[in-house]
């Protein structure tokens, strides 16, 4: 029965072995490869800071309204656009107005990269069980995986700055849109869809013209969760360098300054309020536009 105390030991040997190799064979990879990998995400970057020196050089007066409209045309609701504008000018009053329009750039582009990737995601999972059945384990562990691990591949590959942190905002808040997606197109009446087969529907026209359109309020959610998803990791992705918001909350943790993490904490519940209350009065629209033409 020896073997059974010496069993502790050799796990732990064999563990730190794979530990290593792993660890050796990434570090070499992105030695090699880290360069030219950089070099494809030179059109996120591109886009990224052009985003932030549009949000920032822009006078505060156009920005509101650009917000308001964008606001109204999402809800028609005059309750919703005053409630957004009080909030971004009580961010401006505080003098958080450059840190928030950069936090605002950032969860921009990250939710348009996430709508790109995931809504094809989304609907080839809907269309094939085998691919949701790849797909479903690798969107549980990436809903499961603390925030902070997403940002240990992607130092290792791209080191310190606004890529880095960009990427791993989008890996933790595109699982959303990948299975609202899915789900939305799956749960479309069968019914309908044998209606479009039956009027000489090809298998495009009959996504374009039917799936797609009675799934949009399903897609929209997902678009909702993901726009919050994205917003919470931009705090985590200011430990990278990400500049915004949830860089003075950083700050405030390390220096133990109460009121500035406060203040800046309220101003990303303010900004996601907007997002939230906006996405969702526009996917309520959808939702009876869907019900008045298909009832």
């Amino acid at each position: 029965m020896e073997w059974l105390t010496e069993f502790p030991d050799l796990g732990t040997s064999t563990l730190r072995n794979i530990r290593l190799t792993v660890d050796g064979a990434f570090r070499e990879f992105t030695r090699a490869y880290g360069e030219s990998i950089e070099l494809l995400f030179e059109p996120v970057k591109w886009f990224l800071i052009n985003s932030e020196d549009f949000m920032t050089d822009t006078p505060w007066p156009l920005i509101l309204v650009i917000v308001a409209v964008l606001v109204w045309l999402a809800s028609r609701s005059w309750k919703i656009v005053a409630g957004s504008m009080i909030v971004l000018v009580a961010i401006g009053l505080f003098g958080m107005w450059e840190d928030t329009m950069k936090t605002i750039a950032m969860t921009f582009v990250a939710t348009v990269l996430a709508i790109i990737f995931g809504i094809p995601i989304g609907i080839g999972m809907s269309r094939s069980n085998r691919v949701q059945a790849v797909f479903n384990p690798i969107l549980d562990i990436m809903q499961t995986m603390p925030s902070f691990v997403y940002l240990i591949p992607v130092i290792m590959l791209f080191g310190i700055g606004k890529v880095p942190g960009l990427i791993a905002v989008i890996i933790y808040a595109i699982p959303p849109i990948i299975r609202l997606t899915n789900l939305g197109i799956r749960l479309v009446d069968k019914d309908v869809l044998e209606a479009a087969d039956a009027f000489g529907s090809s298998n495009w026209q009959r996504l374009k013209n039917v799936q797609m359109p009675l799934a949009l309020p399903t897609i929209m959610a997902g678009i909702n969760q993901t726009i919050m998803m994205a917003l919470a990791m931009v705090v985590v992705a200011s430990m990278v360098g990400v500049q915004g918001l949830g860089q003075q909350v950083l700050r405030a943790i390390n220096n133990q300054y109460f009121t500035l993490g406060v203040l800046n904490g309220m101003a990303i519940v303010g900004v996601a309020i907007i997002f939230d209350r906006a996405s969702q009065a526009y996917g309520k629209r959808l939702q009876r536009h869907t019900e008045v033409v298909h009832g």
